[in-house]
């Protein structure tokens, strides 16, 4: 009889050692074992993150993780069904996803997302709105004193972590959508990149998190990923609508090195945020995408758009 059921034990094995044979993020079986461990022990992840199987007796036939999310929709704050991470071993994994959505429906869920594998979109993301983001490379302005800009910049801290998330909740409001991005979401978000650059090839990557404050109180950040000369922003954050202070974060963090070569820095930004010491040099159609579901079928919304969802690279799980 198939049926679906939480992996653990034996089976959540089973279930990692098939996940970590696609090469999305470059880790060995230890390693994703390592990592799903490390996730599921964060205060966020222990109460929102579970592993599930659609199994014909000892045969898994698809596989996924499902995520307990909140967020904003039109004014309103909703409960959300993440799930990602999805392994469609025989052609089952559309099914899957539509029994995991249902339950959470019938426990109150009113937005479904999908975090979308190319691999899967056929079988899986028809009955989701594909929501395109796109990829920009920043050329970030010299500073005029051909120096560091007299930003007070550290390494960030758990305990500016409510204030990185007050930052995006203020962000948000203008968007149709976002998460409701807590303090213990922006911990799980930095601790599973973090895990990702530890758990990879020595050297190949890391995970930096800046923070420009005012007083001791943080008053705009930047997480950024790093591999060779390429940093990814993965998401940033400043008190000031203009972004004025990520730009002088970028700026400060490019003049620590001022014999290297300058970085390309690439990223997603939320519609209507360029920082001023920024310009968009190119933009390109990003290959991540995600899906969004209504799951009311009475209610009727209009169709969402990049330009009115609020999303950041580190919301991708």
């Amino acid at each position: 009889m198939i049926s679906v059921v939480a992996a653990e034990g034996p089976l959540l094995d089973r279930v990692l050692e098939a996940r970590c044979q696609s090469p999305h993020n470059g880790l060995s079986s230890r390693a994703c074992g390592i990592l799903h461990a490390a996730q599921v022990k964060t205060t966020w992840g222990r109460q929102r993150q579970r592993t599930f199987a659609l199994s014909d007796g000892h045969e898994i036939l698809a596989s996924a993780e499902q995520y307990d999310l909140t967020g904003m929709f039109d004014g309103r704050a909703v409960g959300i069904c993440g799930i990602g991470s999805v392994q469609n071993a025989a052609g089952h994994a559309s099914q899957l996803v539509e029994r995991l959505i249902g339950a959470a429906a019938r426990n109150g869920a009113q937005i479904a997302i999908l975090f979308s594998d190319p691999a899967i979109d056929d079988d899986v993301g028809g009955a989701f709105q594909p929501i395109r983001f796109t990829d920009v490379t920043l050329s970030v302005a010299q500073s005029p004193r051909h120096g560091a800009p007299m930003t007070m910049v550290r390494g960030g801290e758990e305990r500016d972590l409510a204030a990185v998330a007050a930052m995006g909740r203020a962000r948000g409001k203008p968007f149709r959508f976002h998460l409701d991005r807590d303090v213990d979401f922006v911990q799980y978000a930095i601790t599973s990149k973090r895990l990702l650059a530890g758990l990879g090839p020595a050297n190949a990557r890391q995970l930096q998190f800046f923070i420009a404050e005012e007083g001791i109180t943080a008053a705009a950040y930047v997480i950024l990923s790093v591999v060779g000369a390429c940093w990814t922003l993965e998401e940033c954050g400043d008190r000031d609508v203009s972004g004025a202070r990520v730009g002088a974060l970028l700026q400060a963090l490019i003049a620590r090195e001022p014999t290297e070569q300058r970085p390309t820095i690439r990223g997603w930004l939320p519609a209507g945020f360029v920082p001023p010491q920024v310009t968009i040099a190119s933009a390109t159609p990003s290959a991540e995408t995600i899906g969004v579901r209504v799951l009311d079928p009475t209610r009727v919304v209009p169709r969402l758009s990049a330009d009115n969802v609020l999303f950041w690279r580190n919301d991708l799980l």
